[in-house]
């Protein structure tokens, strides 16, 4: 294997894409979001590898048009009112006053469709951002990675973790065996009658995996004392607390600047403290660690770069969330557009993952053309 060719850090890929999901959440901009969906799908198409989870983004993929869809339902059905133009009405319900600002039925216009597929466009991005970050780097690489302090619930992130992966493999197996049958593997029916095996035998993978790594060991507790391991809990809880009011003043542009940077700064410090003293009980070695290079920075870098051009460009007065009524066309905000791109780095320099072997043939058994 080559110097150039080897797996990234799966840290770097979750924070680009963790960084391009926060991104997304700051916006409802039309093009914003088709162009974080873009970059996305580049990065994935440009280095992803032949392994069985690297086929989830076609399911997130998938997943994100059915929200969208989901999402304009639920706005003519239970939505609230937009004034504007008048597609079509549906046949309206009243409702106890109670119930006042939702709606049953009633005028459709096409103002309250645009603002319910932007919103649905945001989570559909949100979820391709994870989705790229399932596709990118080996569920196992990366609970490799976790932190000491986090062995106490590996078991319980074995199963998250390997969940998505496992259905893929799942569905891939389900629908080979329903083509052998002679049963249809495509459409509604194949998908109803296919869901069952499909979510059983994942769960089924995920929990023997868990089981065989608690058998051997995982995540046993080190000699810590009582008092300092309920000292590491709190301080563990209070950064966790004050990194989501943090995170959610950073998102949230209304919010005032002491909610802001302070408690999430603060919060990882604490976070990173706790980390640190719960890591010293866990002893544990390491065959083959991932190691963290100028690539892991650019990757991750360049995710942070498209945040930090967003977080710019809204405190510069740019609209990233274009108003239900009356409808415009969306105008490219060119700092943020210029922060997402640079997010594509990683499609050329981050390494490339290693190439699968091909098997070699006994020229005895070859056939003459």
């Amino acid at each position: 294997m080559s110097a150039s060719r080897r797996m990234l850090h799966p840290g770097a890929w979750w924070i680009w894409a963790i960084a391009l999901a926060a991104t997304a959440l700051r916006t409802t901009d039309a093009l914003l979001l088709g162009l974080i969906a873009v970059v996305v799908a580049y990065v994935v198409s440009a280095r992803r590898t032949d392994a069985p989870w690297a086929r989830s983004f076609g399911s997130f993929l998938r997943l994100g048009v059915i929200v969208i869809v989901i999402r304009v339902v639920f706005q003519m059905l239970f939505g609230v009112r937009i004034e504007g133009t008048t597609l079509f009405t549906i046949p309206s319900v009243t409702l106890p006053s109670w119930a006042a600002g939702v709606s049953l039925g009633g005028p459709v216009t096409a103002e309250a469709l645009v603002d319910a597929a932007r919103q649905g466009l945001r989570l559909a991005v949100v979820l391709l951002c994870f989705g790229a970050a399932s596709s990118l780097c080996s569920p196992y690489r990366m609970l490799r990675a976790l932190p000491s302090a986090l062995y106490e619930a590996g078991v319980a992130i074995t199963v998250a973790l390997t969940f998505a992966p496992q259905a893929i493999i799942a569905s891939r197996q389900v629908r080979d065996a329903r083509r052998l049958r002679g049963r249809a593997d495509r459409g509604v029916r194949a998908w109803a009658g296919s869901a069952m095996p499909v979510l059983e035998g994942a769960l089924d993978r995920s929990v023997a995996l868990a089981a065989s790594m608690d058998a051997r060991g995982y995540g046993r507790r080190g000699a810590i004392p009582v008092a300092r391991r309920r000292g590491i809990s709190a301080l563990m809880l209070l950064g966790l607390c004050l990194v989501a009011v943090g995170a959610y003043g950073l998102l949230d542009a209304t919010a005032p600047a002491v909610l802001r940077l302070p408690p999430f700064i603060a919060g990882a410090v604490a976070l990173t403290a706790s980390l640190m003293l719960s890591g010293r009980g866990v002893e544990r070695t390491r065959y083959r660690p991932d190691p963290w290079r100028s690539p892991e920075w650019i990757v991750s870098l360049s995710g942070v770069a498209a945040l930090v051009a967003i977080v710019i460009a809204g405190r510069t007065g740019a609209v990233l969330e274009p108003p239900a009524s009356p409808l415009a066309v969306p105008q490219l905000v060119p700092v943020a557009a210029a922060g997402i791109l640079v997010a594509l780095l990683p499609a050329w320099l981050a390494p490339r993952p290693p190439a699968p072997l091909e098997p070699t043939l006994d020229p005895r058994f070859e056939v003459a053309a």
